[in-house]
């Protein structure tokens, strides 16, 4: 297999050895390179032998000097991947897609499952489709960390969530990763009744023993969305169920980190959220490697901005007093509530209304601000009788900074049209929604 250069830079080393837009890829120092890991991983050596075969069907060889990045050569793929991503073959009976409605653009339905991602941008796998060549080829590279779906280490019961038969077998690379000395975080999605509980009680063991290797353990619960229709049923979390997820990571945690020195297993904020407890301390969280899986998110804002409010008793507050608008999903209002009641405190100029987004598209057990839609944010604003002049969103919300757009689709443009407001998306950490409030007070 070989890959095909889409453009070659002018004057770049590549150009200068006589590769042209068009050719054909094959090797580098005698290594075929079939995608992007291959060519990051091989393209760092020099000098590098090249292999190409250009568009009359000759094959050539070159010899190139670079500083060992990649990108040094000049080269550019029709693909980052340089091939179709690999999709996800699992049924698993929680899964977030199949519980959006039909209608929306085509990516969304897209069920991802690419051992490259998960290097390459942190994405969840779960192994299922991993083939002994790319197990082998990912300790051979030493590909780390990555990130693992788990779910569950019971490989019958793994089966049953994910309806795939390999679901238990796979299991077995997370030691063989963990043996490669390859660093991996794992995240069990529960379903209360299916895999917490006790399973949950031996998965963290079982996962426990493979430290150092598995550096990590994220537990979510279940996304549950109004659109379940044939789809097996299954509860959602109680103040008391969640209680019990947390008391079980707690035990596990004190039991290893007498062993261990420090802690690998951690419960979503949601879980403290519905367990009407307290969120940890900054402390508990560590060097909050969990993020993205909702892990210590709220602690690490909270803390942020707090820091930054501490550290500003030299800025001045004296503009004529005014109003901004902070729109933000259910899970994180009550502690955006309180921090913006903690800056108007410093700064009483600006007054500031926070308005809680319950997600009626999704279904209202659906709390974090990253799956609002625009119609819901309209219809919140609308609601909420909003008399400042500008809004301020958590750019979660967005698909990304280059395509401003909401899940549904709705633009920024379309919600200003729609209130007749200025809508700003800001980053989602404590320091940058600090910034973004005291830049409203004028200073």
């Amino acid at each position: 297999m070989a890959v095909k250069i889409c453009n070659v830079a002018k004057k770049s080393v590549c150009h200068r050895k006589g590769l042209r837009d068009g050719d054909i890829l094959v090797s580098i120092n005698g290594n075929e390179i079939v995608d992007v890991l291959d060519y990051r991983f091989y393209a760092t050596d020099t000098p590098l032998s090249l292999t190409f075969t250009n568009a009359k069907g000759k094959t050539k060889t070159c010899k190139v000097r670079t500083d060992g990045d990649p990108d040094s050569l000049g080269l550019s793929f029709e693909t980052y991947l340089m091939d179709k991503h690999h999709a996800c073959k699992n049924k698993c009976v929680f899964c977030f897609i199949d519980q959006m409605p039909k209608g929306m653009r085509d990516s969304l339905y897209f069920k991802d499952d690419d051992s490259r991602l998960s290097f390459l941008f942190g994405n969840y796998i779960t192994l299922t489709g991993l083939t002994e060549n790319e197990v082998q080829r990912i300790i051979k590279m030493h590909i780390s960390p990555i990130n693992v779906s788990v779910h569950t280490m019971n490989p019958e019961l793994r089966v049953q969530m994910m309806k795939n038969p390999n679901a238990g077998t796979s299991l077995s690379y997370l030691k063989r990763f963990a043996d490669a000395g390859i660093s991996v975080n794992t995240q069990l999605v529960l379903c209360p009744g299916i895999n917490d509980g006790e399973e949950l009680t031996s998965s963290l063991e079982k996962l426990g023993e493979l430290f150092p290797g598995v550096q990590s353990i994220a537990a979510v619960p279940v996304g549950l969305t109004r659109y379940r229709e044939g789809l097996p049923v299954i509860e959602a979390y109680t103040k008391e169920t969640a209680k019990d997820v947390i008391a079980r990571i707690d035990a596990f945690n004190d039991a290893f980190e007498k062993q261990n020195g420090h802690r690998i297993a951690y419960a979503a904020d949601e879980f403290f959220l519905k367990a009407e407890l307290p969120l940890p301390p900054p402390s508990y969280y560590g060097d909050y490697c969990q993020l993205d899986n909702g892990v210590g998110m709220l602690t690490l804002l909270e803390d942020e901005f707090t820091d930054a409010l501490q550290n500003s008793d030299n800025l001045s507050d004296e503009t004529p007093k005014r109003e901004i608008c902070l729109a933000t999903g259910t899970a994180a209002y009550a502690y955006i509530h309180k921090l913006c009641g903690m800056f108007m405190q410093k700064f009483p100029s600006l007054q500031i209304q926070v308005c809680e987004i319950r997600n009626k598209f999704f279904g209202e057990s659906v709390t974090v601000a990253g799956l609002i839609t625009g119609q819901d944010l309209i219809a919140c604003l609308r609601e909420a009788d909003v008399k400042a002049d500008k809004v301020l969103i958590p750019n979660v919300m967005l698909r990304s900074k280059q395509d401003p757009v909401f899940l549904d689709d709705y633009s920024i443009a379309d919600i200003e049209a729609a209130i007749n407001r200025e809508v700003v998306a800001i980053d989602c950490d404590g320091a940058a929604l600090f910034d973004a409030l005291y830049s409203e007070t004028g200073g």
